[in-house]
């Protein structure tokens, strides 16, 4: 495991949290109509845990990212249930399927970007 990766990943994780009732959610909210920023969000996410992960490792790639997007769905889940709570917020399933877009996402550019450039530096 990366430690310095997995720290960014639990501070990451932290502040989606913290700032879920934050004036600063509620300022950007007003361009964001649709949510759609919860897609570069969890994307973020997804590859601070890929990161963590240790890329580059042939052994078991598809574990690493898959463990990466259940830990990042599973704090979109997560969120999505803290927010029922917050008066200001409200829980949408909407907003877990733009989390999985931008999960999906992720995984797909991170697997092709680190793992072509691991792959890449061991042949030279």
């Amino acid at each position: 495991m990366n430690y310095f990766f997995a720290g960014l990943s639990a501070a990451y994780i932290f502040v989606i949290f913290f700032w879920a009732d934050s004036s600063a959610v509620k300022q950007i909210s007003v361009f964001n109509p649709m949510s759609l920023l919860h897609i570069p969000l969890y994307g973020i996410l997804t590859v601070l845990l890929i990161l963590a992960l240790k890329p580059g490792q042939k052994n078991n790639f598809k574990s690493r990212y898959a463990l990466a997007a259940l830990i990042a769905l599973g704090v979109a889940i997560f969120d999505e249930f803290h927010q029922s709570f917050i008066p200001t917020r409200e829980a949408s399933g909407a907003d877990i399927l733009l989390d999985v877009i931008g999960v999906f996402l992720a995984i797909t550019i991170s697997h092709f970007f680190l793992e072509g450039y691991f792959n890449r530096r061991k042949k030279i």
